[in-house]
């Protein structure tokens, strides 16, 4: 009743939504229990290092038609990917548009392996990019200063403070004008994406930024975008310019 309560006291907000401040953004890490971020800085107990111990096979092995590894191209990930998972969405020059980290590494399985891309949420796909994203882990989010991304950001960004579905909510009203709240027991966290792909306790394994968004959107009552779909990209997008220069967390670990 009281998480009811909550939900129709936002949508009879009338307060205009305003960006977080710099110095008050959190990492989604700090609204978890003190058990629950030991999990995630103690490597030896954090679950998601079994898929990032995937993708570090996967990052060696020959696929395809192409007989390639993704090291054959890139040599060690420790090097070659640094930073690179901070650096995410990136404009890509074939679509026109930006990509995100799962596409890009996508897109080499079927240009460079010759191989059948990985489906979205498939735990190759996942293991990969968690791999990837290992590399970056403390480095600052870096979002690319590429023009020919500002109208695709913007997009992102008209999104977030968009209403959906049922329960006519924004992103912005709860991740933005009510972070710190409860909804229910859970509380409300600024949605920054520093630590995809995660692992959810409450999924019992791996997720990315997608998977969490579609959730977000079917708890609104609103129908979820695809996976793979631009506007999650554009999403992604700007959500990245708004973590700009806190820590990348990936493989994070979520309640």
């Amino acid at each position: 009743m009281r998480a009811a309560l909550f939900v129709l006291s936002l949508g009879a907000a009338s307060a205009a939504l305003a960006e977080i401040p710099a110095d008050q953004r959190k990492s989604g890490a700090d609204f978890m229990s003190a058990q629950t971020r030991a999990m995630q800085n103690d490597d030896a107990t954090n679950p998601a290092m079994l898929s990032v111990l995937d993708g570090e096979s996967r990052w060696s092995a020959k696929a395809g038609a192409g007989a390639k590894s993704c090291a054959d191209c890139h040599g060690p990930a420790e090097t070659s990917m640094k930073g690179v998972a901070a650096r995410y969405p990136a404009f890509d020059a074939e679509s026109g548009r930006p990509i995100d980290l799962a596409g890009r590494i996508n897109s080499c399985v079927e240009t460079r392996q010759q191989a059948q891309p990985l489906k979205p949420e498939s735990p190759g796909l996942l293991a990969l990019t968690a791999y990837v994203a290992l590399q970056s882990r403390g480095m600052p989010v870096a979002p690319p200063s590429d023009e020919r991304l500002a109208s695709f950001r913007a997009r992102g960004e008209e999104l977030w403070r968009q209403r959906f579905g049922q329960l006519n909510f924004s992103c912005a009203q709860c991740h933005d004008d009510n972070w710190g709240r409860k909804l229910g027991s859970a509380p409300i966290p600024q949605a920054h994406p520093n630590a995809y792909p995660i692992y959810r306790l409450d999924w019992q394994g791996m997720g990315s930024l997608q998977r969490r968004l579609r959730n977000c959107m079917s708890g609104v009552r609103a129908n979820a975008y695809p996976y793979g779909a631009p506007e999650f990209v554009d999403l992604e997008l700007y959500l990245m310019q708004r973590a700009a220069g806190m820590p990348m967390e990936t493989p994070g670990v979520r309640p």
